[in-house]
């Protein structure tokens, strides 16, 4: 008889830390996040910010107490900013880009004479599907610390844009540029934060996050740029994303 209930009391005992012990979690988030771009062309600046917000499902699987893999499936809105290209004496005399857009948005389309010293607007919304580690600390009364290493595939499904200071066309009218941006992006981020026990399956997550694209947002497909002195050439910036983003969130 012994032989027979001590099996069974272990079996059950393993039963019941396995229930008390959830390896996998899921969560919400709603991140308020900064965008800008940046480009490896000095004449090119980054001349503006997108208010955007992340919304999506996180996932977490534990493989130790205190360390997690996470994914999960976001949508980044508003994400972008804006470039200007430079028309000092030393600047740009001619800039041919977003060809097709315009030529399908104007009927009269602005002359590539006319763009030097104007400023482009991309407003662009991605799907996201971020991989990363989270380190955490032990608890602090209800508070636990983290960090949050990752990398993240964006996948572009709304690309629009807008022209500022050329004459003839209103700032605020925004047109399709997706044939001036590259439908994937890679990107790495760090981020850190806390988490705010509000039961013993449930947090809330608080903190502060960086975000850089490893690839090239825009094309350089029938684009033609020229600076004084130099003969005309194709566009072979490389512009690139990246985001501060305010993490909020909680997991069940």
């Amino acid at each position: 008889m012994k032989k027979l209930i001590l099996p069974y009391l272990f079996l059950l005992s393993s039963l019941s830390a396995v229930a008390q012990y959830n390896p996998i979690q899921f969560g919400i988030q709603l991140s308020p996040a900064f965008s800008y771009l940046t480009t490896d062309n000095n004449l090119i600046e980054s001349d503006g910010t997108n208010l955007g917000i992340k919304l999506g499902l996180m996932a977490e699987y534990y493989f130790q107490d205190n360390y997690s893999i996470h994914t999960g499936l976001n949508v980044h809105f508003g994400s972008g900013g804006a470039l200007r290209y430079d028309d000092s004496p030393n600047g740009f005399e001619y800039v041919d880009i977003w060809r097709e857009a315009l030529d399908e948005t104007f009927q009269n389309p602005p002359n590539p004479n006319d763009l030097p010293g104007a400023t482009f607007d991309y407003s662009l919304q991605y799907v996201e599907i971020p991989l990363g580690l989270t380190l955490r600390t032990r608890e602090f009364g209800y508070v636990r610390y983290f960090v949050r290493p990752s990398i993240a595939l964006g996948i572009n499904t709304s690309s629009r844009g807008s022209l500022e200071g050329v004459a003839g066309i209103d700032d605020s009218e925004n047109f399709k540029i997706g044939s001036a941006v590259n439908a994937l992006n890679l990107s790495w981020g760090i981020g850190g934060g806390v988490e705010y026990a509000i039961s013993t399956s449930s947090s809330l997550i608080g903190g502060i996050g960086f975000q850089s694209g490893f690839l090239d947002v825009t094309t350089d497909n029938d684009t033609d740029i020229l600076r004084a002195g130099r003969s005309a050439g194709e566009d072979n910036s490389r512009g690139k994303l990246n985001s501060i983003v305010i993490m909020l969130g909680i997991m069940f």
